[in-house]
């Protein structure tokens, strides 16, 4: 099936876009195409779902990599990262786990999250009401559509727990919407990713990254498994994935990793999605850019053993204040030929996941050689060598740390491991603003002003 590389033309996602800041006042845009004509022939059905991937990168702050990214908050409050500037209180709200509910980044945030809810909303109801598809495509475009609000609301579930559970773009009935539990919230995920995972293929339009297939879909469901302790669930689909050798492999180099399309990518975020000019992620701007927003805390450089290639190439030291940055994106906007895609999935979590769910399991020699295709490629000891009688107790503490070691700096993958290993408490308590409530961000006040049907978590 033909998908079209391009631009896309204004007038055609129009109707999709949100540039408001929040999702319970939105109304039909004027300018917008009538949702038939968007929906009438396959170029333009394609060009609008592209759309909504180009909006990931271009206006979506949750996931652009940016600095209201769940990448950039999530990372200052796990303790990877810390602000440059010591001053910017927003920042600072974050890294001190004290976010209050009228702080701007993590209104962008959230409102961010609901901007592509809405979107997607629109895009299947506008699908459903066409009969002008062939069914084939159709099929496809809802399995990516559900895709992308299935993973969306993952994420708007670890963040925020109780949301509001929204399936349609009726602005009214939105501005009333009330909370959801998380395991509400949960089911409607888990119903959108098997509709997903069966209306997929494995195949990526003309070898692009960019747009979810069907092993996407698994790499999300592992995750999920995973943080459900369904240990047989997260073998079972990291096993898919893992398997699937002619679409994906460990790159060998460290500096491949997340470049375009790289043979470890399993869903990416183009920055074409900026406009022509743009060249470069998001993550290269807050962390390598000139004029960086976000650097590593002090003294993560030393959580790496001895040659760790992950060190040397993805960590960089600043020449004048000898501090460190995230070095995993290395291209900046230099007007030529797009080189790295923001990394979204990647087959060395699928190894990770693996190998805890073998160890949860109590196979640990399977474990032990899952851990350890991601250490051979970061130049480190094996644990098959020197450490192969290693309890499961003590190969699960390492396992965390081996995580933080490899996704560190990637999508809020440090905080969210604390939270589901029960750990938050024993790693934030020593500080003077801690609380176990601090797990959650706060509703924004905002929000809450809109919308009193809205609750508040608990401690803000």
């Amino acid at each position: 099936m033909k998908r079209y590389k391009l631009i896309i033309p204004f007038l055609v996602i129009s109707f999709l876009a949100i540039s408001c800041e929040d999702f319970v006042e939105v109304e039909t845009p004027d300018h917008q195409l009538p949702v038939a004509v968007v929906f009438e022939n396959q170029e333009t059905a394609n060009s609008a779902m592209l759309g909504i991937y180009y909006q990931l990168f271009r206006s979506v702050a949750f996931s652009n990599g940016h600095s209201s990214s769940v990448t950039a908050l999530a990372g200052l409050s796990a303790g990877i990262l810390v602000p440059v500037d010591a001053t910017n209180t927003v920042f600072t709200e974050f890294m001190q786990h004290e976010v209050l509910p009228q702080n701007p980044n993590n209104l962008k945030l959230w409102s961010s999250t609901y901007q592509t809810v809405y979107m997607v909303n629109s895009f299947l109801e506008g699908l459903e009401a066409s009969d002008s598809l062939p069914e084939e495509l159709a099929n496809q475009l809802r399995g990516e559509a559900l895709f992308v609000r299935g993973f969306t609301y993952f994420y708007l579930k670890q963040l925020y727990g109780n949301v509001p559970l929204i399936l349609t773009s009726d602005y009214r009935l939105n501005a009333s919407a009330t909370s959801n539990t998380p395991e509400e919230i949960q089911t409607q995920i888990l119903a959108d990713l098997q509709i997903a995972e069966n209306l997929l293929s494995d195949a990526y339009p003309q070898q692009e990254r960019t747009v979810v297939n069907s092993y996407a879909v698994k790499a999300l469901l592992a995750r999920i498994s995973l943080f459900d302790k369904n240990w047989e669930l997260a073998l079972e689909y990291s096993n898919q994935v893992i398997a699937k050798t002619a679409l994906y492999s460990l790159e060998e180099n460290v500096n491949d990793v997340f470049l375009a399309n790289s043979k470890e990518a399993i869903w990416q975020i183009s920055p074409l999605g900026g406009g022509n000019s743009t060249t470069n992620t998001h993550e290269w701007t807050i962390f390598s850019s000139a004029f960086p927003q976000l650097r590593l805390k002090p003294g993560f450089e030393s959580n790496f053993e001895t040659g760790d290639l992950r060190k040397e190439h993805w960590i960089e030291q600043h020449s004048e204040n000898a501090t460190y940055r995230p070095f995993k994106y290395k291209a900046g906007n230099t007007g030529n030929v797009v080189t790295e895609y923001s990394m979204v999935f990647r087959l060395a979590e699928q190894y990770l996941i693996r190998a805890e769910a073998q160890a949860q399991l109590g196979n640990m020699p399977a474990a032990i050689a899952a851990i350890d295709h991601i250490r051979e490629r970061a130049g480190i000891p094996l644990i098959a060598q020197s450490q192969p009688q290693i309890s499961k107790e003590d190969f699960l503490t390492l396992l965390l740390e081996e995580r933080e070691r490899e996704l560190f700096s990637e999508w809020g993958h440090r905080w969210f491991d604390l939270g589901r290993t029960n750990k938050l408490d024993n790693i934030f308590n020593s500080s003077p603003f801690w609380s176990e409530t601090d797990s959650l961000y706060p509703i924004p006040e905002e929000e809450r002003i809109k919308n009193p049907n809205l609750t508040q978590n608990p401690g803000y």
